[in-house]
C-alpha cells in the first residue's frame, strides 16, 4: 500500500505541478497583452466563481472517492457503482443551478465591488466578466466526480492528465481569446477578459473529453468489478447520502478556507492600515497579499493537494479493514514526504523572493515591487501550514473525524479575526501574514491532536526526521545565498529575463545539495524507497 500511496502522490502532483507551472507562464504574456486594468478585472471573475464551485459540488468528490475505496474494501462494489451514477445526476444538476445562480446574480455581486476611478472599471464590465465565467460551473463539478470516483479506485492518472489539459486548452483559448479581439479585431477590454473567463469552459470541456476517454478505458475492468461484488450489502440512496452529507459538508469548510481567510483582510485590513496612517498604501499592499503573492506562496500546496486526494482512499480502505500498523505506516510516509518537499521550496521561495517576485510580475523600484518583495518572503514559510493543514484535514475524512476539521478552521478563523488588526498595527502588512500564520497553525495542532485521540498515532518519527529537514534545508540555503550573491555581480534581478535565469540557477543548485545531503544520510531511501536506491545507481551517487 506505501508504494501504492506514494505511486499515486507522485502521478497526482506531477499533474497538478505541470498545471500550476501552466498557469503561472501565461501571466506573462497575459499582463504585457491587458495591463494592469484588465488584470484588475479578471480578477473579479474568480472570487465567486471559486465560492460557487465550492458550493456547488459541496465536497462531493472527495466523499465518492472515500465511500468507493471503502466498500471496495468490502467487496461491495455495486454500492460504489450506484453511488458514482447518481452523483452524476447530482453534479449535473448542482452545477446548473450554481450557473443560474451566478449569472442571474452577477449585477448585484458586482454591484458591491469597489470600484476606483483609477482603474475605471464600471459595475457593467464586472457583471460580464462574472457572466462570462459562469458557464464553467455546468461542467466542473460533473467533472469533478468522476475524477473522484476514478481516485477511489485509487487511480491518479485520470485526474493528472485531465488536469494538465484541462489547463493546457484554458491558457491556449485564453491567451489566444485575447489576443484576437484586441490585435486582430480591435474589440475592447472587456469583451477580451470575458474570452478570457470563458476559457475556463472550453478547457473543463477539454479536460472532460479526457476523463471520458479514460472511462471508456477502465470499463472493462469496472464491469468486471461489478462480477465480483459480494452483494451482501443493500444500501439505500437515502441512507448513502445522508453518510456522505455528514461527511462532505466540513470539505466545503476546508475548500473556502483561504477565501474565508482573504475575507477576514478585506474586512479589516485597511481599517488597520488608515489607523496608522498608511491608507495611501493599503489598497496596493492588500492587493499584493491577497492576489499576486499569494499565486505564488501557494504553489507548494500543489503538492497537500496531491497528498490530500491520494491519502483519503488509502488511508480510508487500512482504517476499515483495521490495519493500524499499515495506517501509521502510511502517514509517517505522508507527512515526511510532504515535509522534505515542502520546507526546502518554502525556503528557497524566500530567500531568492526578489528574483521570483521580477520573473512573474516584472520589478518598478518607484512603484510597489519591493512592498511585494517584502510580504514574499514573510509569507512563504506559511505555505506549510496551508498543506499541514490539507493534509490532516484529509485523514481526518479517512477516519470518519471531519467533524472536527470545521472546529479547528473555526478557531483558525477567531484568531485570524482577533490578531489581525493588532498585529497590523504593529507590524503593517506584514501582520495580517502573522495573524494568517497563528490561525493555521492552530488548526494543524487540532487536526493533528484529533488524529492521535482517535487512532494513536504518533509523530515522534516525523518530528525527528522533520529536523533533519531544516538543517539539510539551511545547508542548502546558504549555498543558494552564496550562488545568488555570485550570479548578482553580473546579473540583474529587477530584470525579468534575468531573474528568471537567476532562479533556475539557484533553485537547481539548492535541490542538488539538499537531494546529496538526503542521500548521503539515508533519509531519501527511507522516504522513497527502491525508487531512489535505482536513480542513486544510474547517477553513480553512493551513501
Amino acid at each position: 500500500m506505501s508504494s501504492k500511496l506514494l505511486r499515486g502522490t507522485f502521478i497526482l502532483t506531477l499533474g497538478m505541478v505541470l498545471s500550476k507551472v501552466l498557469g503561472l507562464l501565461y501571466v506573462i504574456p497575459f499582463d504585457e497583452m491587458v495591463g494592469p486594468k484588465g488584470a484588475y478585472l479578471y480578477q473579479f471573475a474568480y472570487v465567486p466563481y471559486t465560492l460557487f464551485i465550492s458550493l456547488a459540488t459541496g465536497g462531493l468528490p472527495l466523499a465518492v472517492s472515500k465511500f468507493v475505496s471503502k466498500y471496495n474494501a468490502l467487496g461491495e462494489y455495486a454500492v460504489g457503482q450506484k453511488l458514482f451514477k447518481s452523483g452524476l445526476k447530482i453534479m449535473l444538476a448542482s452545477g446548473f443551478l450554481a450557473f443560474l445562480l451566478l449569472y442571474i446574480s452577477a449585477p448585484a455581486i458586482a454591484g458591491v465591488v469597489p470600484v476606483t476611478k483609477e482603474q475605471s472599471v464600471s459595475t457593467d464590465d464586472i457583471t460580464t466578466v462574472i457572466r462570462a465565467v459562469s458557464f464553467a460551473l455546468i461542467l466542473v463539478p460533473f467533472m469533478s466526480l468522476i475524477r473522484g470516483y476514478f481516485q477511489g479506485h485509487q487511480s491518479m492518472g485520470p485526474t493528472a492528465v485531465s488536469q494538465v489539459v484541462e489547463q493546457l486548452v484554458r491558457i491556449i483559448v485564453l491567451l489566444g481569446g485575447i489576443f484576437v479581439v484586441l490585435k486582430v479585431m480591435d474589440g475592447s477590454l472587456v469583451t477580451a477578459i470575458s474570452v478570457a473567463t470563458f476559457a475556463a469552459t472550453v478547457g473543463a470541456v477539454g479536460g472532460l473529453a479526457v476523463l471520458l476517454l479514460y472511462w471508456k478505458r477502465r470499463k472493462p475492468y469496472l464491469d468486471q468489478l461489478l462480477l465480483e461484488d459480494r452483494g451482501t450489502l443493500d444500501y439505500s440512496l437515502k441512507d448513502i447520502y445522508k453518510e456522505i452529507l455528514i461527511s462532505s459538508i466540513p470539505f466545503i469548510f476546508v475548500g473556502i478556507a483561504m477565501p474565508l481567510f482573504q475575507v477576514v483582510d478585506t474586512l479589516t485590513f485597511t481599517r488597520a492600515m488608515v489607523s496608522i496612517g498608511l491608507d495611501a498604501v493599503s489598497e496596493n499592499a492588500l492587493g499584493l497579499l491577497n492576489v499576486q503573492v499569494q499565486k505564488l506562496v501557494i504553489i507548494p500546496m500543489t503538492l497537500a493537494t496531491a497528498f490530500s486526494m491520494s491519502i483519503v482512499p488509502s488511508i480510508t480502505k487500512a482504517f476499515v479493514e483495521d490495519k493500524m500498523e499499515n495506517f501509521s505506516a502510511q502517514l509517517n510516509q505522508a507527512f515526511q514526504i510532504l515535509l522534505f518537499l515542502t520546507i526546502p521550496a518554502v525556503a528557497g521561495m524566500s530567500l531568492l523572493a526578489k528574483p521570483v517576485y521580477s520573473a512573474f510580475y516584472g520589478y518598478d523600484p518607484s512603484g510597489v515591487d519591493s512592498l511585494g518583495i517584502s510580504i514574499l518572503q514573510t509569507y512563504a514559510p506559511t505555505a506549510i501550514f496551508f498543506t499541514l493543514f490539507s493534509v490532516t484535514a484529509a485523514v481526518l475524512q479517512g477516519i470518519n473525524q471531519q467533524k472536527f476539521t470545521v472546529l479547528s478552521l473555526l478557531v483558525g478563523i477567531l484568531i485570524k479575526l482577533s490578531l489581525n488588526i493588532p498585529l497590523i498595527k504593529m507590524f503593517e502588512t506584514e501582520g495580517s501574514i502573522y495573524a494568517t500564520t497563528l490561525g493555521y497553525l492552530a488548526a494543524c495542532l487540532i487536526n493533528m491532536y484529533v488524529i492521535t485521540y482517535f487512532t494513536g498515532y504518533r509523530y515522534k518519527l516525523v518530528i525527528r526526521r522533520t529536523l533533519l529537514m531544516f538543517v539539510f534545508t539551511v545547508i542548502m540555503m546558504i549555498v543558494v545565498f552564496g550562488v545568488e550573491s555570485v550570479l548578482t555581480l553580473g546579473l540583474n534581478p529587477e530584470a525579468r529575463f534575468q531573474a528568471v535565469l537567476i532562479t533556475a540557477v539557484c533553485a537547481i543548485a539548492g535541490a542538488a545539495v539538499y537531494f546529496i545531503l538526503s542521500l548521503k544520510s539515508q533519509l531519501a531511501q527511507k522516504l522513497f524507497g527502491n525508487r531512489i536506491e535505482r536513480l542513486q545507481k544510474k547517477l553513480k551517487l553512493k551513501a
